[in-house]
């Protein structure tokens, strides 16, 4: 019953908000260079699938593409940190660095270092750096948050080090990695969109240019049928990982079992 609830809900506000959105701006005859109704954004959806499924491609690439090698490289990071304290000191700093600096001012930097020729390549950097940073602090804040009393158990019975690794460490930051996996997957996703509106004409061909040249062009149904796509987009990665959230914490860990049942 749950299960339907909280998909019926949210379809049924959805499903009001459009058939209201739709009535609106038929009753007061609203332009459609300014804002289209429903109707007119789901046969720009249609007719124009084609060229939108080729740009959603792309941006979909571009953020699993990030997201994947955020989440190898802020683990691989936090596990260095939580093991040595000298590292972490070390470049911490410039984890922080990359995190508070705006990407749309080191956009123009990464696309001319790697040529306007490899322009996918500059917007998966962008949107790696952008998803980064949630994977590094979660990780880091859940191998930090072991319980004291359980290691030092693993070690009177003489664990090895990978064994309390493996065994301890890694399922109790499990929760706060899923948790900053969850933030990286929006945040990848943001991170090509806003490094594609940076880099302009001429250098990527996802959803974020076609929004770009349906709003130059004036043609708003297409302009928000992309955005739509972004949505779903959106929402699909984070259905993903909290389906991905559940599967590995819901027999044994408490902030998804007592919600689940």
């Amino acid at each position: 019953m749950s299960r339907w609830l909280n998909l019926g809900l949210p379809a049924s506000i959805g499903i009001t908000a459009l058939a209201v959105w739709e009535i609106l701006v038929r009753a007061f005859a609203v332009p459609i260079f300014v804002l289209p109704p429903p109707s007119a954004i789901a046969v720009s959806l249609i007719t124009d699938f084609p060229i939108l499924f080729e740009s959603l491609c792309f941006t979909l690439s571009i953020t699993v593409g990030a997201f994947f090698l955020a989440v190898f490289s802020g683990v691989g990071l936090a596990v260095l940190f939580a093991n040595s304290r000298l590292v972490e000191r070390a470049l911490m700093p410039y984890a922080i660095i990359l995190q508070v600096t705006p990407i749309v001012a080191i956009a123009p930097l990464i696309i001319l270092w790697t040529g306007f020729d490899h322009a996918a390549l500059a917007l998966f950097i962008l949107a790696t750096l952008v998803a980064f940073f949630p994977v590094l602090s979660s990780t880091l804040l859940g191998l930090r948050s072991v319980d004291h009393g359980l290691r030092n158990l693993f070690e009177l019975y003489g664990a090895s080090r990978w064994q309390i690794f493996h065994r301890l460490e890694l399922p109790s930051a499990l929760p706060n990695m899923l948790a900053g996996m969850k933030v990286a997957g929006g945040l990848a996703l943001i991170g090509a969109v806003v490094a594609e509106f940076v880099a302009g004409s001429g250098t990527a061909t996802g959803l974020a240019w076609r929004i770009v040249e349906s709003s130059n062009r004036l043609n708003m149904p297409r302009m928000f049928a992309a955005l739509f796509l972004l949505s779903v987009c959106g929402i699909g990665i984070h259905v993903l990982l909290r389906a991905l959230e559940v599967r590995l914490l819901s027999r044994w860990h408490e902030s998804i079992a007592k919600r689940e049942n």
